[in-house]
């Protein structure tokens, strides 16, 4: 078992690179926020997800970087070849260069560079950087996580005490709205809701307190869309579980969290999950096997 503080300690170089890299990232997609742009659709087994020049030039930007200073880690970044080299590491860096392309096309200012990494499965450093409001979110295993914005100290971040699931605040997605997740807001009780988009965002407005709950109902996010703001919930006090309660993997030969998403504050996760259950039940799904 990985000895928290003990990895802390080791990792200051890390967080030197991630968030030099993030911030360069971030400097070179605003490059292209103001110009037209040329969108593809990437057509995978189970979506068609829109991709910029945008996405790619930050993308080979920080997979460069990371490759310079850590040659022996694995990779796993949205804009590259997967390749099962990564599987054979213990420690596996999770990119997503540009999280939340479709507010990055709409210009609506949700979308984050998000660079994490995972040791032996598990998430140990996170960072995730919004270029255009310029505001940081970081965290390394024991450490703590961290706030940074322009011209302003650094502060530490922590999630509400909220318990009561019905006086919670839920961080919804601006897309992929579905009648389902109608059901769970009602079978809930929430009341209020805040949209974003990019997932590293809405884990950003729960260790902001803006926000309490998240839930995902799609299997369709990928380990790099969690493995950065993983961590920096943890570190906040927060939880991130797949719907059914069990934790998530990191360095699987499938990418893809099938089994979805609830992140909160971490005070009523298990009764959240509790109430899930036979929602799921109801809507057929069962949990998936995730494949090592």
């Amino acid at each position: 078992m990985l000895s928290s503080m003990i990895e802390a300690k080791e990792y200051g170089h890390e967080l030197e690179v991630t968030l030099r890299l993030a911030r360069e990232a971030g400097a070179l997609a605003l490059e292209y926020y103001d110009r037209p742009l040329h969108v593809e659709q990437k057509q995978t087994a189970d979506d068609r997800e829109p991709v910029t020049e945008a996405d790619r030039a930050a993308n080979a930007l920080i997979v460069a970087g990371i490759r310079h200073a850590f040659s022996d880690d694995g990779i796993l970044a949205e804009e590259s070849v997967d390749t099962a080299r990564r599987l054979t590491k213990r420690r596996v860096w999770m990119i997503d260069p540009l999280d939340g392309t479709n507010g990055f096309i709409a210009r609506d200012g949700d979308f984050a560079v998000q660079i994490g990494l995972a040791v032996e499965g598990k998430s140990l450093l996170g960072v995730v950087y919004q270029p255009l409001p310029d505001v940081l979110y970081w965290a390394v295993a024991g450490r703590g996580s961290w706030i940074e914005r322009a011209g302003l100290p650094r502060e530490r971040a922590s999630v509400s005490a909220h318990s009561e699931v019905t006086e919670m605040r839920l961080a919804a997605s601006r897309s992929h709205r579905s009648p389902r997740m109608d059901k769970v807001v009602r079978k809930l009780g929430v009341k209020e809701e805040v949209q974003r988009g990019s997932v590293g965002i809405k884990i950003g407005l729960i260790i902001e307190q803006q926000c309490d709950l998240y839930v995902h109902l799609s299997p369709r996010t990928k380990q790099w869309d969690t493995c950065a703001p993983e961590i920096i919930l943890q570190e906040a006090g927060g939880r991130l579980t797949d719907l059914f309660g069990f934790p998530l993997g990191y360095n699987a030969a499938d990418v893809q969290n099938r089994n979805g998403l609830v992140a909160s504050n971490g005070a009523a996760h298990d009764r959240i999950i509790a109430g899930l259950a036979p929602l799921l039940l109801e809507f057929g799904r069962e949990r998936a096997e995730v494949r090592g």
